[in-house]
């Protein structure tokens, strides 16, 4: 007799169950998409505005990002505990009541304070958003859907980057900053009849309401009836201070080799990007474009992202994780090397920004397939938030190591050449030392099974 966890990956495709549910989480990587890039269009506005230094702006950036790296491990670790349904609602919440506390804010401490709170909302959506789908998501288009989920990052920061454009004439970064309230709201409201995910519900040993929300997919979706039995897992853990401590333990004795991968791969990867996105406007501002034709190149870089993405969802179910992770990251690294050197002999290179725009999100959208596939339902929110945490405490530092540090000293090509190399380095390893996922089914154990993946093609 199979277990409910077996069912529920078994289960055939429907956009009426399952496509609700991705695109409702898709909202909260909307979200994402446009505050990380918002801020490289507030910022011009808030230095006019509040007369800031070079310093301050810098710690506005710094305080969305590292309000998201506090979010992420905590509000992970805190689905893993109390279940997915209930985050999925509060970072939402968090996130529009900040906002609208950005808008409002009377002075620059404020504005910080309300910034960071915002952030611990939109870092809690990836982890927690990724993980609920990809508990309640059939196995055989696993990949694809987790893979097109992740379009609504780059939609967001393209939504972002042309309406911001088009309000540049109101110079009013508090209606920047505030514009998202509704739509969040809104949002927090819609996700109340998302169902708790029967995986957390198995692993929590709650049997009659894992039954009751298994029954119910099972008839929606029209599959056969059949009967299932409880895996007879028992997860007791508390929330308290130390389960965050002991949570961050179990990942790395679940399997210290693929955590110090993941990891790798999203300090570098997500340096590199934010890198990119903070200081891009002002590159192309002193390459001597106006403001409206920098934030229009930097909108076609965040727009290419949608393509990367939908190719994404191709590769990574066709081909396999490994190989939207190396046609990702050989694109992302050298088309931002490239768009360096065109511009380093004074020529256009919004083609090569494009390409990097590309390639980068097709490289992010097969990561967030990849991780959650590499932990149990255990830990799946809890390894996945603490490397959203790393990373973005790595992009917290990134504009300033970029722009104050490795720009200066060793020209736009050799900053973004040494930080491409970087990444390039840590994927090689990840190719070589990291498992495919692709066909392999969701775990609820904490041991590593052995399990036989679908055949395909398959990189070292």
């Amino acid at each position: 007799m199979r277990t409910g966890d077996e069912i529920i990956q078994e289960l055939p495709w429907r956009w009426r169950v399952h496509g609700k549910i991705a695109l409702l989480a898709g909202l909260g990587l909307l979200f994402d998409g446009w505050n990380v890039v918002l801020a490289g269009y507030v910022l011009p506005l808030l230095k006019a505005d509040m007369l800031l230094s070079a310093a301050q702006l810098g710690l506005f950036g710094a305080a969305g990002l590292a309000g998201m790296a506090v979010g992420a491990f905590a509000w992970g670790t805190v689905a893993d505990v109390i279940g997915r349904k209930r985050v999925f609602m509060l970072t939402v919440l968090v996130y529009g009541v900040a906002s609208l506390a950005c808008a409002l804010s009377p002075n620059f401490e404020i504005l910080l304070l309300a910034r960071f709170i915002e952030g611990t909302g939109l870092g809690g959506c990836l982890p927690v958003d990724y993980s609920l789908v990809s508990e309640f998501t059939p196995r055989k288009v696993r990949g694809r859907v987790m893979a097109l989920m992740g379009i609504a990052f780059p939609l967001g920061a393209t939504l972002c980057g042309l309406i911001s454009t088009l309000m540049l004439p109101l110079e009013d970064w508090r209606l920047m900053l505030g514009l998202m309230v509704i739509p969040a709201v809104l949002a927090v409201w819609i996700r109340r009849g998302i169902p708790e995910s029967p995986l957390f519900l198995l692993r929590r040993n709650r049997e009659a309401e894992a039954r009751a929300v298994i029954d119910d997919l099972v008839r929606r979706t029209g599959a056969p009836v059949q009967e299932w039995r409880s895996p007879q897992l028992n997860d007791e853990s508390r929330l308290s201070p130390m389960v965050f401590v002991s949570r961050l333990g179990d990942i790395w004795k679940f399997s210290w080799k693929n955590t110090m991968l993941i990891w790798g791969l999203f300090i570098t990867v997500f340096f590199l990007y934010y890198g990119v996105l903070n200081w891009m406007p002002s590159i192309l501002v002193g390459e001597g474009l106006g403001r409206y034709a920098a934030f229009l190149k930097t909108t076609l870089m965040t727009g290419a992202g949608v393509i990367g993405t939908l190719l994404s969802a191709w590769l990574v179910d066709v081909l396999g994780r490994k190989s939207g992770l190396l046609v990702g990251g050989l694109g992302s690294a050298g088309g931002i090397v490239m768009f360096a050197l065109w511009l380093d002999v004074g020529r256009d290179a919004a083609v090569w920004l494009a390409v990097y725009g590309f390639s980068v999100q097709l490289l992010i959208a097969t990561l967030y397939v990849y991780v959650p596939e590499i932990y149990p339902t255990l830990l799946r929110a809890t390894g996945f938030g603490w490397a959203s945490a790393i990373s973005r405490i790595a992009a917290s530092l990134a504009p300033i190591l970029l722009g104050s540090v490795l720009w200066p000293v060793l020209g736009l090509v050799g900053a973004f050449g040494v930080t491409s190399a970087v990444v390039g380095l840590v994927l090689l390893l990840t190719l070589i030392l990291g498992p495919e996922t692709k066909g392999q089914g969701l775990t609820l154990h904490t041991e590593p099974a052995e399990r036989t993946p679908e055949p395909g093609i398959r990189l070292p």
